[in-house]
């Protein structure tokens, strides 16, 4: 009979250490701490602090000892069973609870599926499998629009204390969910082949990669685009469907470098003033909106890509004459931990027997790659990029 108690009691222990992920010893000290507050309350005492509990991690049998003596009343097991059962379960919750934290500590800076389980004010719960995570408002990409039961892919970026406790912070405009999702699509990265030297973001915008090949023989542009555009598809379709993505070979040449990455800008010539850091930049003025972009938004991810200031200016079209104009420059501040980015606005032109030039329109489904030489990728089913 002993060896019966003994081992329904240790499958017992085990099995709930298992159900639970939690260490068997782990769950011994649990029942014992639950032993002790079953005791406290039903036989209050002055005398607490010199009681301990201890359990036979064989039998089971629980006892109450003061000073190495045992002082468990008649029939205290029966009495305590059901206040120490609720103690023991809401430990065993605290410590799966401390395990699944501590098990995502080792994932922050990973991507992990997701699903939106519900809206908490402007900040979003989402199932990450084992867990509930938090995306703030912060962290939520202002292109996309959330609703229940969105499955989406997110980038685990730290765990947060709160009053409620823990939370794990999750983010989908974070620059990190684009270099998980490349490290995923792209085999080439994933094995250290081809190196994401750098990302800027600004999400639901557009995305910069400079890439850099570390093995001989490997293109680090097209395995990042892919055959046809396949593997920045899957990216930008995972970002939401609407975010540019230029892909832009690394150089340690600047002017190749910033060149590049004022892509889908061209005719491009730039002089450095390397003591200062700065590239006055000149671009034909039928290109000067693309080498700006949308509120500066070109420019402004070109110098946090390239580390350099950047001025741009216009130069005349052939065809047209100089009429002057004493508009203001504009200056776009990149931020306070990134270069400034200055923007002047060309001397307006007057078309001579030309029709006005409409706006340039990005095709629907145009991937534009940049290296130092422009190279233009056509996807099937892509939004530009």
């Amino acid at each position: 009979m002993p060896a019966t108690v003994r081992s329904e009691f240790s499958l017992a222990l085990n099995q709930v250490a298992t159900e639970r992920g939690l260490d068997p010893k782990i769950v011994l000290e649990t029942i014992q701490a639950a032993i002790l507050a079953a005791y406290r309350k039903d036989y209050p005492t002055d005398e607490i602090d010199t009681l301990t509990a201890t359990i036979d991690p064989d039998t089971g049998e629980a006892k109450i000892v003061k000073e190495g003596k045992d002082v468990t009343p008649p029939g205290f097991g029966r009495i305590a069973a059901q206040t120490a059962k609720q103690v023991i379960l809401q430990r065993i919750r605290e410590e799966e609870k401390q395990a699944v934290l501590t098990d995502y500590q080792t994932k922050i800076g990973m991507i992990v599926p997701g699903m939106v389980l519900r809206f908490d004010g402007p900040n979003i719960v989402v199932d990450i499998g084992r867990t509930q995570a938090v995306m703030p408002v912060s962290e939520q990409n202002p292109g996309e629009r959330y609703h229940l039961n969105q499955r989406l892919t997110f980038y685990i970026e730290g765990i947060r204390e709160t009053p409620r406790g823990n939370e794990i912070i999750v983010s989908r405009s974070h620059k990190g969910l684009v270099e998980g999702l490349f490290h995923r699509e792209v085999p080439e990265v994933a094995q250290g082949a081809v190196e994401l030297r750098i990302v800027v973001r600004e999400a639901g915008g557009r995305t910069k990669i400079a890439v850099f090949s570390k093995q001989s023989g490997v293109d680090p542009v097209g395995s990042c685009v892919g055959q046809k555009g396949v593997r920045v598809t899957a990216v930008i379709n995972e970002l939401g469907g609407n975010e540019k993505v230029d892909i832009i070979q690394w150089s340690d040449q600047p002017k190749a470098f910033i060149t590049a990455a004022l892509a889908p800008a061209k005719d491009i010539d730039v002089a450095l003033n390397e003591e200062e850091k700065e590239a006055t930049v000149t671009v034909p003025e039928d290109q000067l909106s693309l080498a700006i972009g949308r509120d500066g938004q070109n420019v402004r991810l070109a110098a946090k890509l390239t580390g350099w200031k950047i001025d741009i200016q216009g130069k005349p079209v052939v065809g047209k004459e100089e009429v002057s104009t004493d508009k203001p420059k504009e200056e776009i501040q990149v931020s306070p931990d990134q270069p400034i980015v200055e923007v002047k606005e060309p001397e307006k032109q007057e078309v001579v027997k030309e029709e006005k030039v409409e706006p340039v329109q990005e095709a629907s489904v145009e991937v534009v790659v940049e290296t130092p030489k422009t190279e233009t990728v056509q996807a099937d089913t892509t939004p530009s990029v």
